[in-house]
């Protein structure tokens, strides 16, 4: 009888020991991959839109769509076998958008958004919120650079990449650190499956990267090193709109060198009192940093355009969750963002699939779980997207 060449008998373990742990952990892994690119081009597939929502996006309505297909403005839509009209991806969209005048791209005069999504706990929904925000601004035709600063390179696996296997050192903001003039980080950017939507990846190797900055700044005695990643940012932010950056679950390093790079912050909050007082403690130990900083090297605290703080992985059934939500709101205010991202399950189905709830093609549960869960992923990306658009003196109000 074959078996499972995943499993492995007790006493191999015992014998091989992380080894193999380590071997049959990545097959899984290629197996999970491999389900999710297109056999064809071992790419992940980007989503496709219907002319309804694809009118939605654009800024126009289907029969403007399909008069700019007629009078040739845009090109002629094919059917598919069943005579159904072939959806729209989102280079298609962008297109769209150039014809019809309404690109959402940022004057030159207004500052680009450069988000970090932190918080110093793991397991409160940052990656999540990180990954569905930087699609959520792709889909709408913002230009998105999406870093993943966290040697565990979660969000660089939901891109199709087995971090440690697919990459190098020098693909990462590790090899960036080491050879800035030979690299420079323009080498170091990938495209990805979603157009507008760029990528700096991480692996493990990144990790070293906290005892390197420690290392360099005990023989240097200069704090500059911090700027590392501001540094990379500032060489190609004029090619972006929003950056997002997803650091690691610590307040180390690395979080420290993406926090005096970011102009804004979004906090995840699972409503739990164990999430809170883990998040409490983050701001007090990023604020004491902050001040650390500006005391030892005469360096100017960050200014961000703004803080929010998001409710995540709320289950709004039980009380508790929503009696902490509604003191968070009482005591942060205007901080405290009004949508939540909920606990749901076709987040958790979208991930083992090595996809996000944008990128299932049909729901993976229900129609009701999966429109439930959308609606507040829909909501808490737009909420963010308008305290961007209220940065921008072009876009003054933040009006959708």
């Amino acid at each position: 009888m074959a078996t499972d060449p995943t499993t492995v008998p007790a006493d191999d373990l015992l014998e091989g020991g992380l080894d193999v742990l380590h071997r049959k952990a990545l097959t899984i892994l290629k197996r999970i991959r491999d389900s999710a690119v297109d056999p064809e081009t071992g790419q992940k597939r980007a989503p496709t839109f219907p002319i309804s929502k694809a009118a939605s996006l654009v800024g126009r309505t289907a029969s403007a769509i399909r008069e700019a297909e007629r009078d040739g403005r845009l090109p002629e839509r094919g059917r598919t076998a069943s005579g159904h009209r072939v959806q729209y991806t989102l280079e298609e969209l962008d297109h769209m958008r150039e014809v019809f005048g309404t690109r959402p791209w940022r004057s030159p005069e207004d500052p680009p958004a450069i988000l970090s999504v932190c918080n110093f706990k793991g397991g409160v929904g940052k990656s999540t919120i990180a990954l569905h925000l930087a699609q959520h601004f792709a889909i709408n035709g913002y230009r998105v650079l999406f870093i993943d600063c966290d040697s565990q390179a979660s969000s660089t696996m939901m891109f199709g990449y087995r971090p440690d296997v697919d990459l190098e050192e020098d693909d990462t903001l590790y090899g960036h650190f080491h050879n800035p003039e030979l690299l420079g980080v323009r080498k170091i950017i990938r495209k990805t499956h979603f157009h507008g939507l760029d990528l700096i990846p991480a692996n493990l190797r990144l990790y070293n990267l906290e005892y390197e900055i420690a290392g360099y700044l005990a023989r240097n005695q200069n704090l500059n090193i911090i700027d590392l990643i501001a540094e990379a940012i500032d060489s190609v932010v004029e090619d972006y709109d929003v950056v997002i950056m997803d650091p690691p679950p610590a307040l180390g390093m690395v979080s420290m060198a993406v926090l005096q790079a970011a102009n804004a912050m979004v906090i995840p909050v699972p409503p739990s009192l164990v999430d809170f007082a883990s998040t409490v403690s983050f701001i007090d130990m990023a604020k004491t940093t902050m001040k650390q900083l500006e005391q030892l090297a005469g360096r100017g605290r960050p200014a961000y355009n703004f803080i929010r703080l998001v409710g995540s992985r709320v289950d709004d059934s039980k009380s508790m969750h929503r009696e902490i939500l509604s003191m968070m709101r009482s005591v942060f205010g205007g901080s405290m963002s009004s949508s939540v991202m909920v606990t749901s399950a076709e987040i958790d189905n979208a991930s083992s699939r090595m996809k996000t709830v944008f990128e299932l093609e049909k729901p993976v549960t229900s129609h009701e779980v999966y429109n439930r869960c959308m609606r507040h992923l829909n909501e808490v990306c737009r909420d963010i997207e308008e305290d961007v658009l209220r940065t921008w003196p072009s876009r003054a109000g933040g009006q959708l």
